[in-house]
């Protein structure tokens, strides 16, 4: 079974949202630079992609204007968000400067 977007959002593991659309041509430049941070970084964060048209409400939750829009959540709470394509470098950066890591030293867990 599939956890739920709200599931995901509240996981200690990061989660880096990919708001996309079909038409939007930065949106597929965005999509391999998306696969090859998650072989980077392997199970140990989730990105998962939503498409603004077929998630109407999610998106408007979120308040997308633009495509694509990215966002990264860990424990609850939104850590970052930026609307354009970033290089893998810089979404790689992004994640380990926002995101708590219990497994490196001096980084605690939060409850």
């Amino acid at each position: 079974m599939n956890p739920s977007f709200e599931e995901l959002v509240k996981s200690e593991k990061p989660l880096l949202v990919d708001f996309y659309a079909t038409w939007c041509g930065p949106c597929q430049m965005l999509s391999p630079i998306l696969m090859d941070v998650k072989d980077t970084f392997k199970d140990r964060i989730s990105i998962i992609k939503i498409d603004v048209d077929k998630n109407q409400d999610v998106a408007a939750h979120y308040r997308i204007k633009g495509v694509p829009t990215m966002m990264l959540f860990q424990n609850g709470k939104q850590l970052w968000r930026q609307s354009s394509v970033l290089s893998k470098i810089e979404i790689v950066n992004t994640i380990m400067e926002n995101c708590i890591w219990p497994e490196l030293p001096g980084q605690e867990k939060t409850t």
